[in-house]
């Protein structure tokens, strides 16, 4: 796999798709109500400064991806548990993302299926994917990403024809003043979903020019946070703050409603095409990072059988996480997002960036 090569424009769909995946279908800023695309702006614009971090880190040991620059920065010994920690990471969130999208569609199109077999098969295809290396998953990112957001532009449009379509379901703005949604935002808007792109930090090495890293890297966080404010301000001024802020689903609720001239109808299977290309992103890249430290970590000269493994344990992981779909996001929006995420992809990230500039100007 160390052969082979993704171009920036590559990585940036796929990284752009990643950034959409599990936020499209969950909908962001539930609390902040009609303000939630100023909660999204906020995580974006904060998120700039993060993706730096991540983007430094890369130029200051080209070549290395987060496991093999670990030991560089923090010493041989201390990084073994820090490197288990971000592949533990990289694993369950994506058994977090193959849990949301199974309940989804079961909930939606295959009522009658188990879930277990949604999950374990859409691991099926995942893995198949991957076992192609890194090249396929770019090659897969260019032919299914712009298919993505020409469905997600169309829907938007769609959305106009709803009768209910009301901008002014957006007011007041920040009608409690500029401090809650602030307390909202950092940094939970930062944490999720852009701070999950930490996981590029497991691609940069297969960037065929690495001079385009942050270029790349910025560009996800911008198009991405763009893309999801855009989609806020459309859910909102469809549903109304009260209804966003309590539906899960807002995406598919809102699309549900459109109606044209009483003969086009049901676009819900598109918006659930698009969660389903979107989480395969997310996942995709997950496992892939955690395949790839794993290797790197065990010193072993391919991943193949380590993906194997993974699908294996990220399937019933994603079922046995949490006992119904209320307690699996409870454990994310509570305890998973504000803590872990807080300290594995800001806190830590930003001590690795303060070590490594201090070993690089002692000339270690």
């Amino acid at each position: 796999m160390d052969t082979q090569k993704i171009s920036g424009l590559q990585l940036f769909y796929l990284m752009a798709g990643y950034v959409l995946g599990t936020a499209i279908i969950l909908g962001l800023g539930l609390d902040s109500k009609q303000d939630a695309w100023i909660f999204i702006s906020i995580g974006m614009l904060c998120s700039l400064i993060l993706m730096a971090v991540y983007t430094q880190l890369a130029n200051f040991y080209p070549g290395d991806t987060l496991v093999q620059m670990l030991p560089k920065i923090i010493g041989k010994f201390l990084s073994y548990p820090v490197i288990l920690l971000y592949i533990l990471h990289f694993a369950y969130s994506a058994a977090r993302g193959s849990r949301e999208l199974g309940h989804l569609i079961v909930t939606t199109i295959l009522a009658e299926t188990p879930i277990f077999v949604v999950i374990a098969s859409f691991m099926v295809l995942m893995i198949y994917c991957l076992l192609g290396g890194v090249e396929t998953f770019g090659r897969m990112a260019e032919i299914v990403f712009p298919i993505y957001i020409f469905s997600l532009i169309l829907i938007w449009i769609l959305l106009f024809s709803v009768d209910q379509f009301d901008v002014k379901n957006l007011t007041p703005i920040l009608g409690s003043g500029v401090k809650p949604v602030l307390k909202d935002a950092i940094p939970s808007a930062i944490n999720f979903p852009f701070g999950e792109t930490i996981v590029i930090m497991m691609f940069f090495p297969y960037l065929s020019d690495k001079k385009y890293a942050r270029k790349v890297g910025l560009s996800i966080i911008l198009v991405g946070g763009i893309l999801l404010t855009i989609n806020s301000i459309m859910m909102i001024s469809v549903l109304g703050p009260e209804i966003y802020s309590r539906d899960i689903f807002s995406l598919l609720a809102a699309t549900q409603m459109v109606s044209v001239a009483d003969f086009l109808e049901r676009f819900d299977a598109l918006v659930i095409l698009m969660m389903v290309a979107g989480v395969f992103f997310k996942v995709g890249a997950f496992i892939f990072g955690a395949a790839v430290g794993i290797s790197q970590l065990l010193k072993l000269k391919q991943t193949r059988s380590v993906l194997i493994a993974l699908g294996t344990i990220i399937t019933p992981l994603s079922l046995l996480s949490a006992s119904s779909f209320v307690e699996h996001i409870e454990i994310g929006f509570k305890y998973y997002v504000p803590y872990v995420h807080t300290l594995l992809q800001i806190i830590m990230p930003i001590l690795f960036l303060c070590m490594a500039f201090i070993r690089k100007k002692l000339g270690h």
